[in-house]
Parts: structure tokens; sequence; C-alpha cells
């Protein structure tokens, strides 16, 4: 059996992919969040795929400008704080949930002291955004026929799911309305909120488990 699960889209917005991904939302009645990349909305066509999004009633959340090294392997990197999630959220604007949704980069998902560095966590804090993490990886990327069992079974097994999928164009998100279908068909419920042990940061201010994912000696 499958209980709650939220849906987020990672790396986008991309050409060909989160117009697909928006209708079949649509199709379901299902609202989710698009964590954008800055270097993605930098090109207006692709900033109008998130402006559809959010006028459908999907969040935008932040996700580095890059999608590079991730921060908390950058603390010689002064700048990168601004550079990655500051120039991002300009880019964004109005766009932006007022909690200023940001995830950092996993760097294939995974979480750990390398999401953040000192300087970050620091700049996330100063300016109030809420960090959003994770807890379902079906890795969509690497396996975009297979991903739907993966999902599935990671769903099962969590009280609430927060699946972390991508907007790309690997050919995985012709398979999106397969697992919704199958996950209601199993009872799920799809909500928009987070689960609340997926926020390390909720508009600056920090829970206990923040320290768990900035790196040491920064």
């Amino acid at each position: 059996m499958i209980r709650d699960v939220t849906l987020s889209f990672d790396n986008g917005p991309t050409a060909g992919v989160t117009g697909h991904v928006l209708e079949v939302l649509r199709r379901h009645d299902i609202r989710a969040t698009f964590f954008v990349l800055g270097k993605n909305i930098v090109e207006p066509s692709l900033k109008l795929l998130a402006r559809r999004a959010h006028d459908e009633g999907h969040w935008i959340g932040n996700h580095t400008f890059s999608h590079g090294v991730p921060l908390g392997k950058r603390a010689d990197d002064r700048d990168a704080p601004h550079h990655e999630i500051g120039e991002t959220q300009v880019l964004i604007g109005e766009l932006a949930h007022p909690q200023k949704f940001f995830r950092p980069n996993g760097g294939g998902g995974v979480l750990g002291s390398h999401l953040l560095s000192r300087d970050a966590a620091d700049y996330l804090q100063r300016g109030q955004f809420t960090c959003v993490l994770w807890n379902a990886v079906p890795r969509d990327w690497d396996d975009p026929a297979g991903w739907v069992e993966t999902a599935l079974a990671q769903c099962r097994a969590l009280p609430w799911a927060l699946v972390v999928l991508h907007d790309l164009p690997t050919g995985a998100m012709a398979h999106l309305d397969a697992f919704i279908a199958r996950a209601r068909d199993e009872g799920a419920t799809f909500r928009q909120d987070f689960p609340p042990d997926c926020l390390p940061m909720i508009e600056g201010k920090a829970t206990p488990s923040l320290q768990g994912f900035i790196a040491q000696g920064t």
C-alpha cells in the first residue's frame, strides 16, 4: 500500500519535456514543485515554461544556478552561495514561493554533509530560505525505462514520500502517467506540501538535522 506522495521535479525547465510533465499533472489534478536551474531560466522560452508551471498552481523552487559541484565541496569559493543561490533566486523573481524553497545539488541524490558549506547555510539563513531535501530518489535519469518500479517500492516503504524526478530529455517522463496511475491504484494520496523531516531549515530557521548536511570545518 502507498500512502502520501509529494512529487518534485529537478533540473528543468526543459523544452519538450516540462510541458509534457505539466500536461500529465493537469490530467491527474496534481500540484508539484519544480526546482529550476538558474542557467536554464536565463533563456526566455524556458522561463515561460516556469511561468506556466507557476500559473497552473505548481510551486517554483531554486536548485542552484549551475548544478555543478555540491556546495559543501566548494567551501573555498566564498562567492558560490551568492552565485548559485542568490542569482538564481533573482531570476526566479515573482515566480518564487513565499517561503523561497531551495534544494541543494546532491550529486546523484545522496544526502550528507556535502550538500552545503557553512557559508551556504548562513546565506540561506540570512535570506530566510526553506531548504527542501528528499527521501525517495528512483534515479529516473539513470534508469529511464525502469524507474517506475523503483519509485513505487520507495513509496510503499514510507509514510510520506517526497519523490525526486527530473524533467530532462532522458525519456523517463514518458512513464510519469503510468507511475501516477499505479500509485493511485495502491492508495496513494498526492499532496503538494513536504514531509517535515525533509525540511532542515524553514524560513531561515534551522532544525537540528541541518548540521548533518553542512561540510565540517567550513
